[in-house]
Protein backbone atom coordinates (compact mmCIF):
# COMPACT_ATOMS: atom_id res chain seq x y z
CA UNK A 1 0.00 0.00 0.00
CA UNK A 2 2.83 2.73 0.93
CA UNK A 3 4.53 2.01 -2.84
CA UNK A 4 1.89 2.57 -4.41
CA UNK A 5 2.00 6.92 -4.66
CA UNK A 6 5.77 6.22 -5.28
CA UNK A 7 5.01 4.39 -8.51
CA UNK A 8 2.27 7.32 -9.26
CA UNK A 9 5.45 10.05 -9.02
CA UNK A 10 7.59 8.30 -10.55
CA UNK A 11 4.62 7.59 -13.23
CA UNK A 12 3.95 11.48 -13.57
CA UNK A 13 7.77 12.57 -13.49
CA UNK A 14 8.04 10.11 -16.78
CA UNK A 15 4.63 11.53 -18.56
CA UNK A 16 6.56 15.20 -17.46
CA UNK A 17 10.15 14.66 -18.86
CA UNK A 18 8.39 12.71 -22.28
CA UNK A 19 5.93 15.84 -22.48
CA UNK A 20 8.81 18.29 -22.02
CA UNK A 21 10.94 16.44 -24.65
CA UNK A 22 7.69 16.83 -27.42
CA UNK A 23 7.38 20.23 -26.69
CA UNK A 24 10.90 21.13 -27.36
CA UNK A 25 11.08 19.24 -30.63
CA UNK A 26 7.38 20.93 -31.50
CA UNK A 27 9.47 24.17 -31.27
CA UNK A 28 12.29 22.83 -33.23
CA UNK A 29 10.16 21.79 -35.82
CA UNK A 30 8.19 25.00 -36.66
CA UNK A 31 11.48 26.98 -36.18
CA UNK A 32 12.33 24.27 -39.25
CA UNK A 33 15.83 23.78 -37.24
CA UNK A 34 15.25 20.38 -35.94
CA UNK A 35 18.22 18.78 -38.68
CA UNK A 36 20.42 20.43 -36.89
CA UNK A 37 19.44 20.51 -33.93
CA UNK A 38 21.93 17.99 -31.56
CA UNK A 39 20.25 15.33 -28.20
CA UNK A 40 22.01 17.92 -25.88
CA UNK A 41 20.14 20.94 -27.36
CA UNK A 42 16.76 19.40 -27.11
CA UNK A 43 16.83 18.10 -23.36
CA UNK A 44 18.31 21.83 -22.54
CA UNK A 45 15.28 23.22 -24.21
CA UNK A 46 12.96 20.91 -23.05
CA UNK A 47 14.81 21.30 -19.28
CA UNK A 48 15.51 17.60 -18.48
CA UNK A 49 18.65 15.54 -17.95
CA UNK A 50 20.83 14.93 -21.17
CA UNK A 51 20.31 10.83 -19.88
CA UNK A 52 16.27 11.16 -19.29
CA UNK A 53 16.14 11.25 -23.21
CA UNK A 54 16.92 7.89 -23.90
CA UNK A 55 14.34 6.49 -21.39
CA UNK A 56 11.78 7.86 -23.84
CA UNK A 57 13.48 7.75 -27.09
CA UNK A 58 16.26 5.80 -28.86
CA UNK A 59 17.32 8.75 -31.60
CA UNK A 60 16.22 12.01 -32.32
CA UNK A 61 14.52 11.05 -35.28
CA UNK A 62 12.52 8.50 -33.17
CA UNK A 63 11.87 11.91 -30.94
CA UNK A 64 10.09 14.57 -34.37
CA UNK A 65 8.61 11.80 -36.00
CA UNK A 66 6.87 11.56 -32.27
CA UNK A 67 6.04 15.35 -32.35
CA UNK A 68 4.80 15.51 -35.95
CA UNK A 69 2.47 12.86 -35.13
CA UNK A 70 1.39 14.70 -32.32
CA UNK A 71 1.18 17.65 -33.95
CA UNK A 72 -1.35 15.86 -36.88
CA UNK A 73 -3.21 14.06 -34.75
CA UNK A 74 -4.10 16.55 -32.57
CA UNK A 75 -5.60 18.91 -35.99
CA UNK A 76 -6.83 15.50 -37.07
CA UNK A 77 -9.00 15.25 -34.05
CA UNK A 78 -9.68 19.31 -33.71
CA UNK A 79 -11.57 18.67 -37.34
CA UNK A 80 -13.26 15.91 -36.66
CA UNK A 81 -14.77 17.48 -33.56
CA UNK A 82 -15.72 20.75 -34.78
CA UNK A 83 -17.64 19.61 -37.92
CA UNK A 84 -18.78 16.29 -36.46
CA UNK A 85 -22.40 17.91 -36.78
CA UNK A 86 -22.12 18.41 -40.23
CA UNK A 87 -24.46 16.39 -43.00
CA UNK A 88 -23.26 18.02 -45.69
CA UNK A 89 -20.13 16.10 -47.29
CA UNK A 90 -18.92 19.26 -49.34
CA UNK A 91 -19.01 21.49 -46.20
CA UNK A 92 -17.27 19.20 -43.93
CA UNK A 93 -14.61 19.34 -46.48
CA UNK A 94 -14.78 23.36 -46.90
CA UNK A 95 -14.97 23.95 -43.34
CA UNK A 96 -11.66 21.23 -42.69
CA UNK A 97 -9.79 23.72 -45.19
CA UNK A 98 -10.84 26.83 -44.13
CA UNK A 99 -9.77 25.76 -40.58
CA UNK A 100 -6.49 24.75 -41.56
CA UNK A 101 -5.37 27.81 -43.28
CA UNK A 102 -6.57 29.45 -40.48
CA UNK A 103 -4.48 27.89 -37.94
CA UNK A 104 -1.82 30.57 -39.49
CA UNK A 105 -3.49 32.69 -36.52
CA UNK A 106 -5.05 30.33 -34.70
CA UNK A 107 -2.04 28.19 -33.58
CA UNK A 108 0.33 29.41 -35.36
CA UNK A 109 3.02 26.21 -34.11
CA UNK A 110 0.67 23.76 -35.66
CA UNK A 111 0.56 25.54 -39.06
CA UNK A 112 4.35 25.99 -39.22
CA UNK A 113 4.66 22.05 -38.14
CA UNK A 114 2.42 21.72 -41.20
CA UNK A 115 4.40 23.52 -43.18
CA UNK A 116 7.62 22.12 -42.33
CA UNK A 117 6.70 18.81 -42.43
CA UNK A 118 4.70 18.53 -45.66
CA UNK A 119 5.12 14.60 -46.41
CA UNK A 120 3.70 14.00 -42.84
CA UNK A 121 0.74 15.97 -43.27
CA UNK A 122 -0.17 13.81 -46.25
CA UNK A 123 0.84 10.36 -45.48
CA UNK A 124 0.93 9.94 -41.85
CA UNK A 125 -1.20 6.36 -41.35
CA UNK A 126 -2.87 7.69 -37.95
CA UNK A 127 -3.64 11.02 -38.53
CA UNK A 128 -5.22 13.81 -41.03
CA UNK A 129 -4.27 12.29 -44.28
CA UNK A 130 -6.63 9.21 -43.53
CA UNK A 131 -9.16 11.37 -42.32
CA UNK A 132 -9.14 13.99 -45.66
CA UNK A 133 -8.91 10.56 -47.79
CA UNK A 134 -12.17 9.38 -45.73
CA UNK A 135 -13.84 12.79 -45.66
CA UNK A 136 -12.92 12.73 -50.18
CA UNK A 137 -13.84 8.98 -50.60
CA UNK A 138 -17.51 9.61 -49.06
CA UNK A 139 -17.95 12.67 -50.95
CA UNK A 140 -17.24 10.60 -53.91
CA UNK A 141 -19.26 7.85 -53.02
CA UNK A 142 -22.31 9.97 -52.42
CA UNK A 143 -22.06 11.60 -55.71
CA UNK A 144 -20.99 15.20 -53.92
CA UNK A 145 -17.80 15.55 -55.45
CA UNK A 146 -16.58 15.14 -59.00
CA UNK A 147 -13.54 13.10 -58.77
CA UNK A 148 -11.85 9.78 -59.87
CA UNK A 149 -9.52 9.17 -57.17
CA UNK A 150 -9.37 10.85 -53.70
CA UNK A 151 -5.73 9.84 -53.26
CA UNK A 152 -4.64 12.40 -56.16
CA UNK A 153 -7.73 14.86 -54.96
CA UNK A 154 -6.04 14.46 -51.55
CA UNK A 155 -2.71 15.31 -53.31
CA UNK A 156 -4.43 18.16 -55.00
CA UNK A 157 -5.77 19.42 -51.70
CA UNK A 158 -2.77 19.05 -49.39
CA UNK A 159 -0.69 20.65 -52.29
CA UNK A 160 -2.84 23.87 -52.33
CA UNK A 161 -3.02 24.25 -48.49
CA UNK A 162 0.21 23.87 -48.08
CA UNK A 163 0.90 26.45 -50.55
CA UNK A 164 -0.99 29.05 -48.66
CA UNK A 165 0.63 28.34 -45.40
CA UNK A 166 3.95 27.83 -46.80
CA UNK A 167 2.86 32.10 -48.54
CA UNK A 168 1.50 33.08 -45.43
CA UNK A 169 4.68 32.47 -43.42
CA UNK A 170 5.68 32.87 -40.35
CA UNK A 171 4.30 36.15 -39.45
CA UNK A 172 0.92 37.81 -38.78
CA UNK A 173 -0.29 38.94 -42.54
CA UNK A 174 -3.67 40.59 -43.11
CA UNK A 175 -6.05 38.46 -45.19
CA UNK A 176 -5.70 35.06 -44.07
CA UNK A 177 -9.42 34.52 -43.62
CA UNK A 178 -10.26 35.33 -47.51
CA UNK A 179 -6.86 33.26 -48.23
CA UNK A 180 -8.39 29.89 -46.14
CA UNK A 181 -12.05 30.85 -48.12
CA UNK A 182 -10.19 31.55 -51.67
CA UNK A 183 -8.74 28.00 -51.38
CA UNK A 184 -11.91 26.43 -49.81
CA UNK A 185 -13.87 27.60 -53.12
CA UNK A 186 -11.09 27.02 -55.79
CA UNK A 187 -10.83 23.50 -54.64
CA UNK A 188 -14.63 22.94 -54.35
CA UNK A 189 -14.87 24.06 -58.06
CA UNK A 190 -12.07 21.66 -58.96
CA UNK A 191 -13.98 18.78 -57.33
CA UNK A 192 -17.18 19.48 -59.64
CA UNK A 193 -19.04 22.36 -57.78
CA UNK A 194 -20.26 25.11 -59.17
CA UNK A 195 -18.71 28.32 -58.47
CA UNK A 196 -22.46 29.95 -56.58
CA UNK A 197 -22.69 27.17 -54.53
CA UNK A 198 -18.75 26.84 -53.69
CA UNK A 199 -18.91 30.22 -52.58
CA UNK A 200 -22.27 29.78 -50.52
CA UNK A 201 -21.09 27.15 -48.38
CA UNK A 202 -18.03 29.13 -47.52
CA UNK A 203 -19.64 31.57 -46.77
CA UNK A 204 -21.19 29.88 -44.23
CA UNK A 205 -20.09 30.68 -40.70
CA UNK A 206 -17.13 28.35 -39.12
CA UNK A 207 -18.20 26.61 -36.08
CA UNK A 208 -16.55 27.40 -32.97
CA UNK A 209 -14.72 24.64 -30.61
CA UNK A 210 -15.12 27.00 -27.66
CA UNK A 211 -18.78 26.94 -27.84
CA UNK A 212 -18.97 23.11 -28.94
CA UNK A 213 -17.09 22.48 -25.68
CA UNK A 214 -19.38 24.41 -23.45
CA UNK A 215 -22.43 22.96 -25.16
CA UNK A 216 -21.51 19.18 -23.78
Amino acid sequence: MSERPVVNRLDRRKARTRAALLAAARQLLARGCSAEASIQEITDLADVGFGSFYNHFDTKAELLEAAVVEVLEEHGALLDEITADYDDLAQVFAASVRLTVLLHETHPQIARIITNAAPAYRNAPTSLGPRALRDLAKAQEAGRFDIDNPAIALACASGAILGVLNTLGDDPVPGVRHAADEVAVNLLRMFGLSGQEAREIVARPLPNPAQRKGER
